[in-house]
């Protein structure tokens, strides 16, 4: 079956394995957007919050309030990168509600009422990384986000307003700003809330104590002194002050205004339950083993000889074509097949091809493409690491884990390289030491040998080299090099023996071993999700018979067990 671009369709991921045609689909585009609304008048874009109530994922439940579940932030994701790669003369976009006196009740508590676990932590993951992507986009794509809280904006609508640069927020007496998750529903802000007022907004700890333990929220003036919003407006004049100070912002950006940009065109794909298959990628899904084995193909042309040349290509230049494929896949694996817990990556072509495309990117990062192309894989990487999966690369004949696809490599947390003939190799570039880092802020080699600094300068020295497995074992770029008479076995044992462990351990071992080094708010974000989160969306308290989520809405009180835990 192979798909075109077009709604996200309905589907209950436990169904997946056996009837694709009931997965959730992460591909849309505006055309077919039910939620949002996106417009541009030179530098600035308005990307306007219009939630249809009925326009639901599931069945069960209506939208009200602009309040939205995973079908509306698959569409605020679409939306984040077409604004990156569709429109480089965008400086800045204006976040906003198109309904009026509400900008968003957060995510829709009935939703989350009838979702089953793992719904609810991939809904919440997701939701972070498409906040941290908006985050991302203000910080190095130049393009400034700056939400404006034409009302009350509770939750995770307040979650998704922290994401933004600046907020200013309708001073009407009404209009508010919280975080009830805690006094209502028994649980804990899902989108890092609570992370970005303390260490983004530098909220004090007893004033975001105070908010996050009164439901009805903080407005106007208190508000903005206590530091939840930078500025107040009139609601007359509430458009008018957004957009002068996103023309501000706008005039400050290196994004270019004459520039043109490239259209991000239907992803095609072949999807069955044992396959699911790209231009540059082929994933072979074992249900029965639960192991689903990467084939990522290196490019199968020159470079773009030119910096028009690569607009020319488009999105059928390799390095986004198949960035765009791999997103697209981890996505997909991870919301509709839960059960395929590991990851096995392979990758087929001519390393000294990837380096040469690497090369390219590199030489280019003043021109607005070229950097957009670098931060998509950065970010693709990112949610690599964070897919609670578990990864091993196998480096065999004819592999080409250089640069950029090395980066698998690192990300894996295995590794097995044949040290026989046909002997394959392994190169780094420049790509590996510092343009594609982790959440922690740190190259994947530097995360590798934390405070090491010879074995990173070793590393470096060896950049652009072909390295055969002895090479690569000596340098720390591997975990083991069996020779061919071993390599089955051991790769056999390694795949087994992952598939028979604890999904629930290996999430949390993985989760922890991956993250070596600084801490930053993105690793505490997604680290609070794994443990404290995941933890409280299980607790009686929330989801019991008399839980707090599970009551809400029926007038009944829920009975909470007292101890602490």
């Amino acid at each position: 079956m192979t798909e075109h671009e077009g709604q996200v369709q309905p589907g209950d991921p436990g169904a997946a394995a056996s009837n694709t045609d009931s997965a959730i689909d992460f591909r849309t585009s505006p055309e077919a957007y039910r939620h949002w609304k996106l417009a541009f008048d030179g530098a600035v874009a308005t990307l306007a919050l219009d939630v249809d109530e009925a326009g639901s994922l599931k069945p069960g439940y209506e939208l009200k309030l602009n309040s939205y579940d995973l079908g509306v932030d698959i569409e605020l994701y679409d939306a984040v990168q077409r604004l990156r790669f569709e429109h480089p003369e965008v400086g800045a976009v204006i976040l906003t509600s198109a309904k009026d006196k509400v900008f968003s009740a957060g995510a829709n508590i009935r939703m989350l009422g009838q979702s089953a676990h793992a719904e609810k932590v991939n809904f919440c993951k997701f939701t972070n990384e498409t906040r941290c992507g908006m985050e991302d986009a203000s910080e190095y794509s130049r393009q400034t986000y700056i939400a404006v809280l034409n009302g009350t904006a509770s939750g995770g609508g307040y979650e998704l307003a922290l994401a933004c640069d600046e907020i200013i927020l309708a001073d009407d007496g009404a209009s508010a700003v919280s975080l009830p998750e805690l006094p209502l529903l028994a649980v804990l802000p899902g989108t890092g809330g609570l992370t970005r007022l303390v260490d983004k907004r530098k909220v004090r700890r007893d004033r975001a104590d105070f908010l996050c333990t009164t439901a009805e929220g903080l407005r106007g003036r208190r508000a903005r002194d206590w530091g939840l919003v930078d500025a107040l407006a009139r609601p007359s004049t509430l458009m008018a002050e957004a957009r002068a100070r996103a023309e501000t912002i706008a005039a400050q950006s290196d994004r270019p205004r004459d520039g043109t940009g490239i259209a991000l065109g239907p992803l095609a794909r072949t999807l069955d339950p044992e396959r699911l298959s790209y231009r540059f990628l082929d994933i072979a899904i074992d249900g029965d083993r639960r192991v689903a084995t990467f084939v990522v193909a290196g490019p199968d042309q020159d470079p773009p000889a030119s910096l028009d040349d690569l607009a020319r290509a488009g999105d059928g230049v390799w390095a986004l074509a198949l960035a765009r494929a791999l997103d697209d896949a981890i996505l997909h694996l991870r919301t509709n097949r839960p059960e395929i817990g590991t990851w096995v990556l392979n990758s087929t072509g001519d390393g000294a091809l990837v380096g040469a495309h690497d090369g390219f990117l590199l030489a280019n990062q003043d021109h607005w493409l070229a950097r957009e192309i670098t931060l998509y894989w950065k970010r693709v990487l990112k949610r690599l690491d964070m897919s609670s999966r578990s990864l091993i690369a196998l480096i065999e004949p004819g592999s080409c884990f250089a640069g950029t696809l090395f980066e698998l490599v690192l990300a894996a947390d295995r590794s097995y390289m044949l040290d026989d003939e046909p002997a394959p190799s392994v190169a780094l570039s420049e790509m590996n030491f510092g343009a594609l880092a982790m959440a922690n802020g740190l190259s994947r080699l530097a995360t590798r040998f934390l405070d090491d600094e010879a074995a990173l300068a070793a590393a470096h020295a060896a950049c652009g080299d072909a390295l055969a497995a002895a090479d690569a074992d000596d340098l720390g770029l591997v975990t083991f090099i069996p020779d061919a008479i071993d390599w089955d076995d051991e790769v056999r044992l390694a795949v087994e023996e992952r598939a028979s462990f604890s999904p629930d351990a290996l999430t949390g071992m993985e989760a922890s071993l991956r993250f070596a080094g600084p801490e930053t708010m993105e690793t505490k974000i997604f680290g609070r999700l794994t443990a404290w989160q995941n933890w409280i969306f299980q607790r009686p308290n929330a989801v019991g018979p008399d839980g707090a989520l599970t009551l809400f809405g029926s007038g009944r009180r829920s009975e909470f067990d007292m101890k602490r835990v």
